[in-house]
């Protein structure tokens, strides 16, 4: 009797164990599973915005769009306008150019607009700005930046991948000259969206997936170039 009480107990936590380890199994899959959902999720939601930005190719409007893309992404928007920019140039070579000065016009205003949110509501603005546009080391470094040569990196920021937005708010934060900013926003900003209009208005459409391997690595080459000319100018005298 014994024996077979015994026998039962052992059965009943055998039992217990194995269902404890499924359990175990079942929350671990869950919560692997769940983590590569909320990946997929921030990716996801990435990726639609991205093909809605291009969407505006096809569109009746698209240029008002391109305008406003551009408006936006110079302080929140986290696509960069050029995506649609050269959507637009190779649905129209024609128009190419017509649309880098869409694209330019709103970068620069929607800069301008970065900077008041900066100059005048930092306080209120903050606490979304950092972290979900930007962090506050991104945000610091571009500080320290302003305190050398507020110009050449507003100027870098314009016309390379930097992100643009940081640069446009921080200036406002930091008291930066408005005019160093417009200044440095129309070269940078129309250099480069005239240079991926230009590429296509000239050379056709096909030219499409090479703007889009190696257009970062040009504008930095540009950019190098440009401010190794300033330097050598400044020297020489």
């Amino acid at each position: 009797m014994a024996q077979s009480a015994g026998s039962a107990m052992r059965e009943v936590r055998a039992l217990v164990g194995l269902t404890g380890c499924r359990l175990y199994r079942c929350l671990t899959s869950h919560m692997v599973d769940e983590s590569a959902r909320t990946v997929a999720r921030s990716r996801g939601w990435l990726r639609r915005l991205y093909d809605w930005t291009v969407s505006w190719a096809e569109r009746p409007g698209g240029a008002w769009a391109l305008f406003g893309i551009a408006f936006l992404e110079s302080s929140v928007f986290p696509v960069p306008p050029d995506v649609l920019l050269l959507a637009l140039s190779v649905g129209a070579p024609r128009r190419a150019l017509w649309f880098a000065l869409v694209c330019s016009v709103g970068s620069v205003l929607g800069g301008i607009f970065g900077y008041a949110l900066g100059y005048f509501a930092w306080e209120a603005v903050r606490g979304w700005f950092i972290p979900y546009v930007f962090s506050q080391s991104a945000f610091d470094h571009v500080a320290g930046l302003y305190n050398r040569n507020a110009f050449v990196a507003i100027l870098s920021a314009a016309f390379t991948p930097i992100p643009y937005k940081v640069f446009t708010v921080a200036a406002g934060v930091c008291g930066v000259n408005l005019w160093t900013l417009v200044v440095a926003s129309i070269l940078g900003r129309s250099g480069r969206f005239f240079l991926v209009g230009g590429a296509v208005y000239l050379f056709g459409p096909h030219v499409k997936t090479w703007i889009e391997r190696y257009f970062d690595w040009v504008a930095w080459a540009v950019l190098i170039l440009a401010i190794g000319g300033f330097l050598a100018l400044k020297y020489l005298r």
